[in-house]
């Protein structure tokens, strides 16, 4: 799973003119779900997201995560994060989930995160939405994270 994640004073997101869901500071996160992602790699995208720190200490460096600082998490379902742009003027969706599979790992992600209990609380966009995202970047701080697939088990030796 890929997570785009964002420190922001505020986020939201907005579907046919109703905000969906929206939180004061935190991190806003994109994310997007891969063939061969499961229930493994939506838990560890989240312990990932709660737990980076990007958040300044008393030094100003980047040493606090969300949990730490009180804020919250948006986490907006975007399935074009898991685009293969590497050739040619049109992306390739291959490598993303089957959109039943995306959701499945997209609620699992949003449910791991909220029995963290972010001070800011959790609030998600809508999957399959048509969906407005704003947000103020705060820094600009953003990174890309993934949790891959396990690579599979070996099934033998020689």
């Amino acid at each position: 799973m890929i997570g785009l994640l964002q420190r922001v004073r505020e986020a939201s997101v907005t579907v046919a003119g109703r905000e969906v869901g929206g939180i004061g500071h935190g991190i806003a996160v994109l994310v997007a779900a891969e063939r061969g992602d499961g229930p493994g790699e939506a838990s560890r995208l989240a312990e990932r997201l709660v737990g980076y720190r990007v958040f300044p200490d008393s030094a100003g460096r980047m040493n606090r995560s969300v949990l730490e600082a009180g804020g919250g998490v948006l986490l907006v379902p975007q399935f074009t994060l898991a685009a293969d742009t590497r050739k040619g003027m049109r992306p390739s969706f291959a490598g993303a989930a089957e959109p039943d599979a995306a959701r499945h790992l997209f609620d699992d992600l949003a449910a791991a995160v909220r029995r963290t209990e972010p001070a800011g609380g959790v609030a998600c966009g809508e999957f399959g939405a048509d969906m407005r995202v704003a947000l103020v970047n705060d820094g600009p701080v953003t990174f890309w994270l993934d949790a891959p697939p396990k690579p599979a088990p070996a099934t033998g030796s020689r």
